[in-house]
């Protein structure tokens, strides 16, 4: 019997392990996963972690491991234009500290920051049982039995499904959503360039969606580049001389040669949104909760948030010696953690559909937004706070305290 199973060994599910085993309440946790654990750290993308989440990685011990490997973001650029302008205006500047001498986001490798959190969940007595999958679960008055495809039965009072955006527990639940498609990919790769970066991050605002060059250690970039879908297919199955002449294009020459630094993949973009985050003895995290577009760079921070607000729900919760597993206990954190989602995937959708096309009109208005905002240091102080993860009620992990 388990008092926490977490189906989804990625970034969320195993913060979510290390944050309820560091909160010393006695919880019993295992993980799910369906890829062995030992092939983390072949992982080649990169991700964006905001001031919030890397104080809470702190709490929980694990940035102290992996800081010196990661990549502060010192500044923060957007332009405008269109793709065949050589000359790209900046409207829009970010200085990089969410407060005095802290970053509002460091750049971090994920075959870095996987491995670091699984070893840490290890050594505090996290279960683990991965490759396996969960097949099936019922809910009972008092715990769930949660049935795995080589036919291993566990019990626990709570299920926390933290599969990814296309959750199977979270259709076997029973939760909808609300969702659609964007018609966009995302292609995410990483470049070496001849250049320093600086620490400085760019968006660029393109016809087809944004193409955001982020800072890595050295001088390396991670690109999340927004196209159509059939464009990106066809950009990722190209050779890599029409795929160098792309991203040119796109990226421009301020940091000298570009070179592909690692596999080139496409990730269809959308929105979806579940409608309920809990039911008895079930809860969802992480990308099972909310897929959101790229644009802002929150996807990854908005779990590490859920993290943080379950996490001290359970704890508060086994303390006072109620059922983490209860219903009205799980309800504390969906109503935590919904409308604060639902409002971020509202403006990511928002700001997807304003700049995504090549409407002049379109264009003129919201560049004159843009450089109205540049210029009133309150407004830029506040989108600051809420790329940093400091906006609205934040659970203690986030402000770097201890459950």
């Amino acid at each position: 019997m388990f008092d926490v199973v977490i189906a989804g060994g990625g970034y969320v599910g195993l913060s979510l392990a290390v944050a309820l085993k560091q909160g010393d309440a006695g919880l019993k946790c295992a993980v799910v996963d369906p890829k062995p654990m030992d092939q983390l750290h072949k992982d080649p993308r990169a991700s964006a972690i905001a001031a919030a989440a890397s104080r809470m990685l702190t709490q929980l011990g694990v940035w102290t491991q992996i800081e010196d490997k990661s990549q502060p973001v010192t500044e923060m650029i957007v332009t405008d234009s269109k793709l065949r302008d050589v000359v790209r205006p900046v409207f829009l500047t970010f200085d990089g500290e969410a407060t005095e001498g802290e970053p509002f986001a460091h750049m971090m490798p994920n075959g870095v920051m996987m491995p670091a959190l699984y070893k840490s969940a290890k050594s505090l007595g996290v279960a683990f049982l991965a490759p396996a999958t969960v097949s099936t679960f019922r809910t009972l008055p008092d715990h769930s039995e949660i049935e795995l495809e080589d036919g291993t039965l566990l019990k626990s009072r709570l299920l926390v499904a933290a599969d990814g955006v296309r959750s199977r527990l979270r259709e076997l639940a029973g939760i909808r959503t609300v969702n659609w498609d964007y018609g966009q990919s995302g292609i995410v790769t990483t470049v070496k360039h001849e250049r320093p970066h600086n620490g400085r991050a760019e968006e660029h605002f393109l016809p087809a969606g944004p193409f955001a060059i982020l800072p890595l250690p050295e001088n390396r970039s991670s690109l999340v580049w927004t196209e159509k879908t059939a464009d990106a297919e066809r950009l990722v199955r190209s050779d890599e001389f029409t795929f160098e002449i792309e991203l040119e294009r796109r990226f421009g020459h301020h940091l000298g040669k570009l070179e592909i630094d690692g596999p080139r993949r496409a990730y269809p973009l959308g929105l979806k949104l579940a409608r309920d985050y809990v039911q008895p003895r079930f809860a969802l995290i992480g990308d099972a909760a909310h897929g959101i577009h790229p644009i802002a760079g929150q996807g990854l921070n908005l779990g590490f948030k859920d993290v943080a607000a379950l996490a001290e729900v359970l704890i508060d919760a086994r303390r006072l010696g109620q059922d983490v597993g209860a219903f009205d206990v799980l309800e504390k954190y969906q109503r935590w953690r919904r409308f604060d989602t639902f409002q971020m995937g509202v403006v990511t959708d928002v700001l997807n559909r304003l700049f995504s096309n090549d409407n002049d009109a379109l264009r003129a208005v919201r560049d004159f937004g843009l450089g109205l905002v540049d210029r009133m240091p309150g407004l830029k102080s506040m989108f600051i706070k809420e790329a940093a993860g400091f906006a609205g009620p934040v659970p203690k992990l986030l402000s770097g305290e201890p459950i």
